[in-house]
């Protein structure tokens, strides 16, 4: 298949109608993975309907503390000290963004981090799709060793001069997406596009046991481990959508939602029910506003019949949690 698409894509195309009009390539630097951690630089190239490059740009971002990993992004306090807060360009970065499908290499955390700034600077991104270059290569079915950008880079040819810079690692992901971008139109390849959820209730007290490394960060996730204290109470079956929850389910998440995740995961915790972090036949409950997203939670949900709700409705269900059954 790799082979077809590789070649399709070499030559003129009719263009798939349902493909976006353009597209943002993001990259950000960050204090570290956490959730009070902060943007210090960010870089936007936009591309239009069929991945050409219309313009870039790129900032520093004073974070109000201390940079982090120096040793990665290379930006110090001094070099920091003068540059704007994130809310000093938050217009300019919007207007980069405004009416395109964001991309980025392991997206969600891009976002995540995009997200929480313009939540700290009582704004929203004006962005409602991301599209992550993982998820396409695996889509496209390109032969990569690893889901480092390094790696999709080295299979499109394309020359990385400074990585973990902002501003390189966006034109380094702009070219590889653009072929990739080709190579699925030719092959009439369903853009692997995921909805985002401006950020409307979230908290930046650290972490109990923090435990991510900025340097050692996976594509899967940006969100650092949590130890949760074991629920009490058995799992009394699965949720029968009309009904209320009962303490002991098994709850799990997928997705943006607009309250913060581990917000509503404490909720869930106090309330006596069981946060789950993978989805399976014992699940009572999914927790998703993308129902059709094709993650993997979602699409176990729809083979074990999993009952899913949105994140409005999980909230209303938790306000009246019906007690666990004696013993």
């Amino acid at each position: 298949m790799l082979e077809d698409l590789t070649a399709a894509a070499a030559s003129p195309t009719a263009w798939p109608a349902a493909y976006p009009q353009g597209y943002a390539v993001v990259d950000v630097e960050t204090t570290g993975l956490a959730r009070d951690d902060r943007i210090i630089s960010a870089a936007v190239y936009r591309l239009d309907a069929r991945g050409e490059v219309e313009d870039h740009w790129y900032t520093v971002v004073n974070p109000e503390r201390d940079p982090g990993p120096v040793w990665i992004h290379g930006l110090t306090s001094e070099m920091l000290e003068g540059a704007p807060l994130f809310a000093d360009v938050a217009a300019e970065f919007a207007a980069r963004l405004e009416d395109r499908v964001l991309v980025a290499h392991n997206a969600v955390f891009d976002w995540q981090m995009i997200a929480r700034e313009y939540a700290r600077a009582r704004s929203e991104a004006p962005v409602r799709q991301r599209l992550c270059t993982i998820a396409l290569s695996k889509e496209l079915g390109l032969p990569l060793p690893n889901h480092k950008l390094e790696s999709l880079a080295a299979h499109f040819g394309v020359v990385q001069r400074r990585a973990h810079h902002a501003l390189d690692d966006a034109r380094v992901l702009a070219e590889a997406f653009r072929p990739s971008l080709r190579a699925a139109a030719a092959g009439g390849v369903r853009l692997p596009l995921h909805e985002c959820r401006p950020l409307t209730e979230w908290s930046d007290r650290p972490r109990i046991g923090q435990q991510a490394s900025y340097g050692g960060r996976t594509p899967s996730s940006w969100r650092p481990s949590r130890k949760r204290p074991a629920c009490p109470y058995p799992n009394p079956g699965r949720y029968e959508p009309g009904k209320r929850l009962k303490q002991g389910m098994r709850v799990a998440f997928s997705g943006d939602t607009s309250t913060e995740r581990d917000l509503l995961e404490d909720r869930a915790t106090e309330a006596g029910l069981h946060v789950a972090t993978s989805l399976s036949r014992l699940t009572s409950l999914l927790v998703t506003n993308d129902p059709d997203s094709g993650t993997s939670k979602t699409v176990k949900a729809r083979q074990y019949g999993t009952p899913v709700v949105d994140e409005a409705a999980f909230g209303q269900l938790l306000a009246n949690v019906e007690p666990a059954s004696e013993s």
